[in-house]
């Protein structure tokens, strides 16, 4: 794990954007197309603001999210309704995007027809992850049920999960798509996350602290 400390929230976020930035535009000039996997949430909204204008062929980019709550993209929930609000305009407008979320009552009824799209797209260019206070990261919280299955060396690449904590289903990439990827960056603010990082560092149980799981060659980038 590379960890990068920096002044300040604003230099974090439109670094960051322009790192992965870099990262992707290499990658298509290369091999004609990319994917990127984001999360949802407040925390990364500044680094979309930035990269959403970056200078890169984003028609070659297929966009996804790392995780996305079980409701309609309508819902002041949906982690959808976000990023096409902050990421999927300006030249990012261009950028293909692949749903983690269909018109269904439970994600067990169309896990079969998503898990097949987020195939077509793999492996991942750029990940960006997030963590939780609690140690989570994506839609991997300590203890869900359905955990230990998204956490297995031969999960398939999608899964739900539920956790007590959380009003809906959650339907999340699992460990071997997110340890998968080529470049990956952590983005948290603050001094509780930081302190989560380093209990999560001493912790050997990934299902008490799931972000262990996808730390390895990760870089994650904090400010205070």
């Amino acid at each position: 794990m590379n960890f990068v400390e920096y002044p300040d929230r604003d230099l974090m976020m439109i670094t960051l954007a322009n790192k992965l930035a870099g990262e992707l535009n290499s990658h298509v000039q290369r091999h004609d197309e990319a994917t990127l996997a984001v999360p949802g949430g407040t925390t990364p909204g500044p680094v979309f603001d930035a990269l959403c204008a970056a200078d890169l062929d984003w028609s070659q980019v297929r966009v996804m999210l790392t995780d996305e709550r079980w409701v309609p993209e309508e819902s002041e929930r949906s982690n959808t309704r976000l990023i096409r609000e902050r990421l999927l305009v300006e030249r990012a407008a261009a950028a293909k995007y692949v749903p983690l979320y269909a018109e269904a009552e439970e994600p067990e009824t169309v896990l079969d027809e998503l898990s097949e799209r987020v195939k077509e797209v793999l492996p991942i260019t750029v990940l960006l992850l997030g963590m939780g206070d609690d140690m989570h990261t994506a839609s991997l919280f300590p203890y869900a049920v359905g955990l230990e299955d998204a956490l297995a060396d031969n999960a398939p690449p999608l899964l739900p999960v539920r956790s007590k904590d959380q009003p809906e289903p959650r339907i999340t990439l699992t460990k071997p798509v997110l340890r998968g990827a080529m470049n990956t960056h952590i983005l948290i603010t603050g001094p509780k996350k930081r302190e989560a990082l380093e209990r999560a560092r001493k912790e050997g149980d990934p299902v008490k602290a799931p972000v262990i799981s996808v730390l390895g060659d990760a870089t994650v980038h904090w400010a205070e």
